[in-house]
């Protein structure tokens, strides 16, 4: 594989008209919280909200005539699979899209309406890959790889090219790794324009592949990681030699760190960010003193996020900065107790979400009762001055949300 700069720049041409050119603008308050003159690339206002939509053109107008006709074939649970089947359908080009059969509905659904041909096989993607060899065998089609391509590099490549334009005095940009293909392709565009550019890669902790191939290093993979746009198992050895030459680091990132990055997105800026795009934004959170003072870009990849998931990451941020805190109080089964209690939280300034009032439970005394609150507070500080008021009053008060905290009870 020879991806040059001259293939991204003419994938670049190719693509004016073809996608959204994506705005990179500053983040004010994101600068603030981290004291680093902070960018980021919109990439989540692509038409199927992914940067993906960029390799999947330049590969499919790639094609010659014969294997448009014959058609495309992606194997894909989510947003390689839609810009697949979106920019085929453009092109008036058969496409084939396999899928795990775990596949959630949502994201079959949303292939499907671009017009793909969905064939549902296997649990995970590995499962898929004998269904999807045997169906290019049988149908002829093309495979669009989702990263190990020259096409598809020199696509995602752009990024980092309009990135560069937008702003020629970056310092350093931080880009999601997965299979590579984004970053590989932005880091050679972005170094050959700026060889002192700092190109750092963002990977999740628990799917370190790159970070590892990089160093020729066995690679342990696993679990569950809320940035499964980039929990790759295996990378090419075209993006890993790319990524190798024109990467400055990889830097990988925990779970609890990308949901605090999810949550940022939101609440500082207003936008949606899926896991993987946020990885980018976990790695400047979580090492502040590195880029102190730098210019700094942030690849926001995509923002398909299921609206379930992206409900609880909003409030897991909640409980992990005290805003919402949940506790349990025993009391004696008597008339005006809860009453009393509500009122105590009421003067403290507390926002009563819910409340569950138990007596049913035999490890609870015949003649007493549980009470479960989920209340609203200003921060941390507050929520523990709600705490020593009610035990000021003599109850005794269970952490629910602390670690540990609904074992201690029973």
């Amino acid at each position: 594989m020879t991806v040059t700069f001259a293939d991204i720049e003419s994938a670049a041409a190719l693509l004016k008209g073809q996608i959204i050119e994506t705005p990179t603008l500053l983040a004010p308050k994101l600068s603030r919280a981290t004291d680093a003159e902070v960018y980021v690339k919109f990439e989540n206002l692509q038409v199927t909200s992914s940067f993906k939509d960029r390799g999947a053109y330049i590969k499919l107008q790639s094609l010659s005539d014969e294997q448009k006709q014959k058609g495309v074939i992606a194997l894909s649970a989510g947003n390689h699979a839609q810009a697949v089947a979106y920019h085929a359908q453009r092109l008036s080009i058969p496409a084939t899209i396999v899928m795990p059969q775990t596949t959630p509905f949502t994201k079959v659904e949303q292939t499907r309406s671009y017009g793909a041909t969905i064939a549902l096989a296997g649990e995970t993607l590995d499962d898929c890959r004998e269904v999807c060899a045997q169906m290019i065998d049988e149908g002829g089609f093309t495979l669009v790889h989702p990263y190990d391509d020259d096409h598809i590099i020199a696509g995602q490549g752009t990024v980092g090219l309009e990135m560069m334009q937008s702003q020629p005095d970056l310092e350093i940009i931080l880009g999601p790794i997965g299979g590579g293909g984004l970053m590989s392709g932005s880091a050679l565009a972005a170094k050959t324009i700026n060889p002192n550019i700092e190109m750092i890669g963002c990977e999740a902790a628990l799917y370190p592949s790159m970070f590892h191939a990089v160093k020729g290093e066995p690679v342990h993979c696993g679990g569950q990681t809320l940035a499964d746009g980039i929990a790759v198992k295996n990378v090419s050895q075209s993006t890993t030699a790319i990524c190798k030459e024109y990467l400055d680091d990889i830097i990988l990132v925990g779970e609890p760190a990308i949901e605090q990055a999810v949550d940022a997105y939101v609440s500082m800026l207003k936008t949606t960010a899926e896991g993987a795009g946020a990885v980018p934004l976990a790695v400047l959170l979580t090492n502040r003193e590195r880029f102190v003072g730098r210019k700094v870009g942030l690849i926001l990849s995509g923002g398909n996020i299921d609206t379930r998931i992206l409900a609880s990451v909003l409030y897991r941020e909640l409980e992990r900065q005290q805003r919402i805190i949940n506790f349990r109080i025993q009391i004696d089964d008597r008339p005006g107790v809860l009453g009393r209690i509500a009122c105590l939280l009421g003067e403290a300034g507390a926002n009563i979400l819910e409340v569950a009032h138990s007596r049913m439970f035999l490890d609870v005394p015949a003649k007493g009762a549980e009470l479960d609150f989920m209340v609203e507070t200003r921060d941390a500080s507050h929520a523990e001055e709600i705490i020593a008021r009610i035990e000021a009053e003599g109850f005794k008060v269970f952490r629910l949300d602390a670690p540990g905290g609904r074992d201690a009870i029973r």
